[in-house]
């Protein structure tokens, strides 16, 4: 009746392997275009992990130094409120002056923001 293609037994061989070699060679460059997307989504969590190791290891140091900045302080603070009694009044009053300075900023800020 009116087919357009001749049935496969009828087909010859060389016919039969054309198709098949063009269909391997289009496969082959889906899976090529596959494996390029691949390597470069690969490449780029490459990069991205070594710029996080980087982010990471500044962290680091910078807590290394804020550790020595505090442990510091820490020293000088309790130096001072083991010496004499005029010191520890001092200390009191640098206290209680930080945290005024301390609610009266979060309330600035907080009417700032509304």
């Amino acid at each position: 009746m009116g087919r357009n293609r001749p049935e496969p037994s009828t087909q010859s061989p060389g016919a039969v392997e054309e198709i098949l070699d063009r269909e391997n060679k289009r496969m082959a460059d889906s899976l090529a275009s596959k494996v390029t997307r691949l390597k470069s989504l690969a490449l780029d969590i490459d990069r991205d992990a070594e710029d996080q190791n980087r982010y990471l290891d500044g962290m680091d140091s910078d807590f290394t130094s804020m550790t020595g900045l505090l442990t510091g302080s820490v020293k000088r603070f309790s130096t001072m409120a083991r010496s004499g009694r005029d010191n520890r009044k001092l200390l009191c009053g640098v206290a209680v002056g930080l945290i005024v300075a301390f609610f009266i900023l979060s309330y600035l800020l907080s009417r700032a923001r509304t």
